[in-house]
């Protein structure tokens, strides 16, 4: 479980494929320092298990639905990604209770700048956008943001300087993908009403 407030930007430093899956491979700063086998790191919104440690580098291993449900799988060499260590119970909750378990992938339809801060409109799958909601919270790279508005393609939220400048979502362009996480009770409530009809 995480907070969706990201810690440091890491960088990749290898992205090899390892039929059915890749290796991951990232600079993870000061994210590693404390780092063990095992431990569950967000990276970009995806919560990976890291299975090397290489003085400051992490080395991951992504199977093919993590490949197929976000982002990871189009990764470089230099890409920057959002990095979060897990929640310890004593934390404080700044952001959201983030899973690190990928919904789906949404696509930067717009960004507009107002001052130093930045609205941004996703376009997203219609499931995903019947599990937000104007006020709500919604992970977007492992990012825990306030949803603005939603409509029946889109939904937007607006970018803070220090989100701009801490996390990969400033450097986004229109056209860019993103991993978007819904809020779990969403996902909870959105299963039991359906269940509910169904029966």
């Amino acid at each position: 479980m995480f907070t969706g407030l990201v810690e440091s930007l890491g960088h990749v430093v290898a992205a090899a494929p390892e039929p059915p899956g890749l290796r991951l491979v990232v600079d993870a700063t000061e994210v590693a320092s404390d780092a063990r086998i095992g431990d569950s790191i967000c990276t970009s919104g995806c919560c990976l298990s890291v299975v090397r440690i290489d003085g400051s580098c992490l080395t991951f291993e992504l199977g093919p639905e993590t490949l197929s449900r976000t982002t990871l799988g189009g990764l470089v060499a230099g890409d920057p990604v959002n990095l979060e260590r897990s929640l310890r119970l004593s934390d404080r909750l700044g952001g959201h209770l983030v899973t690190g378990h990928v919904d789906g992938m949404g696509r930067l339809a717009s960004r507009v700048e107002e001052g130093d801060w930045i609205t941004c409109r996703f376009e997203a799958p219609a499931p995903l956008l019947a599990q937000m909601a104007g006020k709500g919270s919604v992970a977007i790279d492992g990012v825990s943001l306030t949803v603005v508005d939603v409509s029946p393609t889109e939904f937007s939220v607006a970018l803070i300087p220090h989100t701009l400048a801490c996390t990969t979502l400033g450097s986004l362009a229109v056209g860019d993908r993103v991993n978007l996480e819904t809020d779990i009770v969403f996902k909870y409530v959105d299963r039991w009403l359906s269940a509910r009809h169904s029966s």
